[in-house]
């Protein structure tokens, strides 16, 4: 019993310390949502002449002479340009087409006024989850290593599986109201920022993987305190039944005492005492 209790606590203890991973790591990276933005090409120079916009041939005219009216024979999607994006819970960065690296602008400016409180309450929520997944995990582990009976075990054990399944319940919600920001920006967000096509990063994907964990780890731990419990009471049953026997062959033995003690007679003459023992019929 023992030790299979300490296998299922184990276990419990793995899957909440993955959940609490994957949650802090998710909240802090900007990978939930990624994809491409269309933006126009710049235009060509000497320190860019890949991916812009050409004028006539002539790039010492065009930088030589700003009055001059020049062309470009690209039309369509040729004057367009697709730069990858992604997205987070605090920040989303894009690539910088005039120079290498990235530029990050606030997720939380970019959403819509109407947005920005469901947007501070999924972070709250978020909040609220990694620290109740703290909480839990500290409680497996205390049940795990210090807990000196099985009362006290059972305790922690239901406490830790309260909190377990109420920080996934918060981490559902942040997670979906997180996403119902962004379909919103998406539409009604700043004109330079919408995306020209996107899909869910791996930042979402460890979100909800982390949820996945945390609700195995609450199931888990709620397995095992049933099964304690059980077990607990099946052998104080299987006790008592051997009370009640041991009590029972304990009345049997007194009851034969008394039964051979009634057969003696014992006559009172003046002067002595002579007891005559009957044999049972």
């Amino acid at each position: 019993m023992k030790t299979n209790r300490r296998c299922r606590a184990l276990l419990a203890v793995s899957l909440n310390l993955m959940a609490l991973l994957f949650s802090t790591t998710a909240f802090i990276t900007t990978h939930w949502c990624e994809g491409t933005q269309r933006v126009p090409k710049p235009s060509c120079g000497k320190e860019k002449k890949t991916n812009c916009l050409n004028y006539s041939g002539n790039e010492t005219a065009n930088e030589t002479n700003q009055n001059v009216v020049h062309y470009s024979w690209e039309t369509g999607d040729d004057r367009f340009l697709f730069r990858y994006f992604h997205t987070g819970i605090w920040y989303s960065c894009e690539e910088n087409i005039n120079a290498s690296g990235e530029k990050c602008r606030s997720f939380i400016d970019l959403a819509p006024a109407s947005e920005k409180g469901v947007l501070w309450l999924s972070v709250v929520s978020e909040v609220l989850y990694i620290m109740l997944l703290i909480v839990g995990f500290s409680l497996m582990c205390l049940e795990l290593f210090h807990s000196s009976s099985v009362i006290d075990g059972l305790k922690l054990n239901a406490f830790a599986a309260v909190f377990t399944v109420l920080s996934g319940l918060l981490g559902m919600v942040a997670h979906m109201m997180y996403t119902q920001v962004f379909q919103v920006t998406v539409s009604l967000g700043p004109e330079d920022w919408r995306p020209h096509s996107w899909d869910y990063g791996w930042s979402f994907c460890l979100a909800w993987g982390s949820f996945t964990c945390c609700m195995a780890a609450s199931v888990t731990t709620l397995n095992s305190y049933t099964k304690t419990v059980i077990e607990f009471r099946h052998k104080r049953k299987i006790f008592e039944q051997g009370f009640r026997e041991e009590q029972n062959f304990l009345d049997q033995e007194a009851i034969k005492y008394f039964r051979e003690r009634t057969h003696t007679l014992c006559l009172s003459p003046v002067g002595f005492t002579m007891c005559l023992r009957r044999q049972p019929t």
